[in-house]
């Protein structure tokens, strides 16, 4: 797993500039040592390791391009929030969940629209429940969340194209019957709702590649400088021979 971190003495000064820009830095730090300088630590710039693999319980590893994309679609839900967490939280009409041990299942009417939408990728509670039965995640904490929208986007035949790392219009209309607010190729919403221009949404998405792919590299480079220290050797020929 990867964080952001700053210095102590200016991090808070840094998150608010970059919250108002829309985007988070990126860095390196043990996770103690972010713990100890940020209040919250934001899922927008969390990866899995470099050498992750799928498991039953993480069906699906997070890429950069991956969060990427899943970073794209809170900020054309209107659950972005900067990047902070509490957009995990958020229900239709922009009020939040009390909890996050299940989806609220609960409607909400604001304006000429109701929807029991919830979470960071504003599930519906039907929804939520196919993602549930196919492929067991438990609560609706971040981490289940990501891996629903992941889900979803799989099964409208669309991750390979989020792994290819390039936002298209093909592949916003290819979502567009899962989340109302991207744009089909005629650029209106699929369900006549309000909707994301895709200009906005392919620089939100390379700003946000740009910067995940470059904390990759640079967990990339940490972990070779680790393996290269550990490969040094400074005790007898003989006992070093068996580290050849």
């Amino acid at each position: 797993m990867l964080f952001m971190a700053f210095q102590a003495s200016i991090g808070r000064r840094i998150l608010a500039a970059t919250i108002c820009a829309g985007v988070l830095p990126f860095s390196v730090l043990p996770d103690k040592a972010v713990a100890s300088l940020l209040p919250t630590a934001s899922r927008a710039q969390l990866l899995s390791s470099p050498d992750a693999v799928p498991t039953r319980a993480i069906p699906y590893v997070i890429t950069p391009e991956r969060r990427a994309m899943l970073n794209t679609i809170r900020f054309a839900e209107g659950t972005w929030r900067g990047g902070l967490d509490v957009g995990y939280r958020v229900m239709f009409g922009g009020g939040l969940m009390p909890s996050l041990d299940r989806h609220p299942n609960r409607v909400i009417y604001s304006s000429r629209y109701a929807s029991a939408a919830a979470g960071a990728y504003q599930f519906m509670p039907f929804t939520w429940n196919l993602v549930r039965r196919s492929i067991g995640v438990t609560g609706f904490g971040p981490e289940a969340q990501d891996q629903g929208a992941l889900f979803l986007i799989q099964r409208r035949k669309a991750l390979g194209l989020t792994d290819a790392g390039n936002l298209t219009p093909i592949l916003t209309a290819k979502l567009s019957p899962e989340w109302a607010s991207f744009p089909t190729l005629a650029g209106r919403s699929f369900y006549g709702q309000p909707v994301k221009k895709y200009s906005k949404l392919r620089s939100f998405y390379d700003v946000n590649l740009v910067e995940l792919r470059r904390l990759r590299d640079l967990r990339r480079e940490e972990l070779t400088q680790i393996d290269d220290e550990e490969e040094v050797c400074t005790g007898s020929r003989i006992m070093c021979a068996t580290q050849l």
